[in-house]
Order: C-alpha cells, then structure tokens, then sequence
C-alpha cells in the first residue's frame, strides 16, 4: 500500500493511493466518520498497533479519483529534523573526494523540517543565496514506532514504510560552512514522496534500482544493495543513545552522479526538472526555480 498525504476540497487529507486504478481512498473522511480524530498520516503512523488490514477493506465510498487532489509531501511537518547519511554509497564518497573519504561509521547529518517540500511543487532558490545547487536521490525510510537502544536483529520491526527523498544541497554553503546543516536545509530542499510504500509491500529495501535524471538525462543509476550501512545498522546505531519515533524520517544515502561529482560540475540551473525513481515506491518529480 502506497500512504500519501493530500489536499482535496480544500482540506488536508490523507489516504492510500490505487495508480492502477486511478483512485485515492480517503482514510481521513473514513476514520473522522468513524469518530476517531486523525488529523494527518503522521497521527495515523503514530498509532501502535496499526490494523493495516482494516485499511485494506475501507469502503468504495471513500474513493476519490486522482484528478481530484493535489499531492503533498507524505510528512509535510516532520516533528524534528530529518535524518540524513553522508557517503553512504563507496563511488558517491569516491566521487567527493578519494578512497580515503569512505567513511568507517555512519556520518549522521540533518535537515530542517522547514526544507520539506511536496512532489511536483517548483522548488525556490536564490542566486543571492547559492550558486552550487546540487541533487541528490536516496531511498528514506519511515519509523513506524518509537524505540531507543534497537538491536540490528529487531530493527527493521520498528520501519513502517519507505519513501523518496530529494537531499538538496548547497554545495558552496556546505563548504563556505564547514559543516552540513545550513547547506542541507535551504527552504524547498527536501522534496519528499509522492508516498510511503508501507514496509509489507517491500520484499527487500537492500534490492531496489534508484535512478535520478535531470531534464531526462540519467545522472545517477545506482542500487541500494551498494549501502555502506544497511538499513539495521543505521536504525540501530541513531537509536544507542536517542529515541526514535514514530514518523521519524531516516535518508539513507545517494549514489554516484550528482552534479558535483562531474568535471565541470552540473549543478541544477534555473527550469531543471529533476526526477528521482526507486522502484516499487514510484518517481519524485519536481522543477527548480533559480532567480
């Protein structure tokens, strides 16, 4: 099941999405009907114990057709930072800088949930501000319950589901900087959806195609059995000594290609559309704006 979160007659919502069939089942109208205050996709996630099988028998009469909502971010308004992982992939941490940059533990970085951005929505930057920004496709995993000291074995108990990300960087505010943070959480530089591909539906998050292009050309074709650190091991190694929680928002690492791995670098100009494709969850697409 693919969760999204959505605008429709002018009210937030969220629901499962059919493609095939073109349709939207609306949970929010279900469960409000229901007398169950559940506001948002996040308020669903944080529910323990989720019947997901209840969602799967919601009534035809909750059904929207797809023409009729506007796609938001899964998680428009995380409840703290995003979680990100820096040089994850061997040929990204080669194409960065050497050999000698492949890192020997997870180098954990974050984003301000302020950056967040919906699928299709134009994304905003000003020259003033940066002239180096850069793409950067990574599969993103959802927490679906709160958990600290997580062993490897049990992690992947605590995953609700899997998304996209657009990790959006701002090269020469990265190295300006010194450090990650500002050059990662420019407004309009985390681009995420168009949903969350529950975890049931996942065989295997480790044997996934992730494929980035810039205006149809193919910057990055990279797979996520490359990760230097699965997907335990990041889960477990956030949760030593801090708390996950549910609707928490874990990137997991790019590949190789990004636009400053090329000489000349190719960083995004004004009217890019860059769309990022992980198969199963489906494409985030979105046009940059650069005045």
């Amino acid at each position: 099941m693919k969760f999204i979160s959505f605008t429709a007659e002018k009210e937030e919502r969220f629901g499962v999405l059919h493609e095939e069939e073109s349709i939207v089942v609306d949970l929010y109208s279900y469960f409000r009907d229901k007398g169950v205050d559940l506001p948002t996709l996040l308020s669903f996630i944080q529910i323990e114990n989720i019947n997901i099988e209840e969602v799967r028998r919601v009534s035809e009469s909750y059904n929207i057709s797809i023409e009729n909502v506007y796609l938001q971010a899964p998680i428009p308004k995380p409840l703290k930072n995003i979680f990100c992982v820096g040089k994850n992939y061997r040929d990204h941490a080669i194409e960065m800088g050497s050999e000698k940059d492949i890192p020997e533990h997870p180098m954990i970085f974050t984003k301000a949930p302020t950056s967040v951005s919906a699928p299709e929505e134009v994304l905003s930057f000003s020259k003033g501000v940066s002239e180096a920004i850069d793409y950067e496709g990574e599969l993103a995993v959802v927490i679906g319950k709160k958990g600290k000291g997580i062993s490897r074995e049990h992690a992947m108990d605590y995953v609700f589901g899997y998304t996209i990300i657009n990790d959006i960087t701002a090269r020469d505010l990265q190295k300006k900087h010194g450090q990650f943070f500002v050059g990662k959480s420019l407004d309009h530089s985390c681009p995420i959806g168009p949903a969350i591909l529950h975890a049931s539906n996942v065989r295997n998050p480790h044997d996934l195609d992730l494929i980035t292009l810039v205006n149809g050309e193919v910057r990055q074709d990279g797979h996520t059995s490359d990760l230097i650190f699965d997907i335990p091991e990041l889960i477990h190694v956030l949760s030593k000594g801090m708390t996950l929680e549910a609707g928490d928002i874990i990137a997991t690492g790019t590949p190789s290609g990004v636009g400053k791995g090329f000489n000349p670098p190719k960083y995004l100009t004004d009217r890019d559309c860059v769309e990022i494709r992980i198969e199963g969850i489906g494409a985030l697409r979105n046009e940059v704006s650069i005045r």
